[in-house]
């Protein structure tokens, strides 16, 4: 799929994309940082709806459109194996993990489970170390049993 990319002079760039439905979507990307979730039609170069982000509402929705295709990718490579599951945890405002690194949660320790990826701004970052320092709503690819999944959900919510 061809992403189409065009200068916008004193404003920015439009960077986008058509849709199956006979329309295109995209964003401008502005100078002064902020970002436009736009739609339109193919054969027209007028926006029909905007949708004005912030670079953090712009980074959020592009965790939320990668996260589910890194956990699908998984749980079709873990499909083969009994009891084991993939399941993608987000870390909240307030988590009493944000701004402190993975190895604080002591997840595998406490769960049996194990954090393979995070999905950040749309960026995966595959096997994150002990010092990787949690930002609010990353998004958590974590691996493991049922109840180890559950549990960890628990101590990213309640310590």
């Amino acid at each position: 799929m061809n992403v189409e990319v065009t200068p916008l002079p004193g404003i920015g760039v439009r960077k986008d994309f058509p849709l199956k439905n006979n329309r295109r979507i995209g964003v401008i990307d502005h100078r002064d940082g902020t970002l436009d979730l736009i739609i339109g039609k193919p054969d027209n170069p007028d926006v029909t709806e905007q949708i004005s982000l912030t670079r953090r509402e712009a980074a959020l929705l592009a965790t939320l459109l990668g996260a589910p295709q890194v956990v699908a990718q998984l749980q079709e490579e873990h499909r083969e194996f009994d009891g084991v599951t993939t399941r993608q945890l987000t870390v909240r405002g307030g988590s009493p993990y944000e701004s402190r690194p993975l190895g604080d949660t002591q997840m595998r320790t406490r769960t049996k489970s194990s954090i393979v990826a995070v999905v950040r701004a749309g960026h995966v970052i595959a096997s994150p170390g002990p010092d990787f320092v949690f930002n609010a709503f990353d998004v958590l690819i974590v691996v493991g049993t049922a109840e180890g999944l559950a549990a960890a959900a628990v101590i990213l919510t309640d310590g």
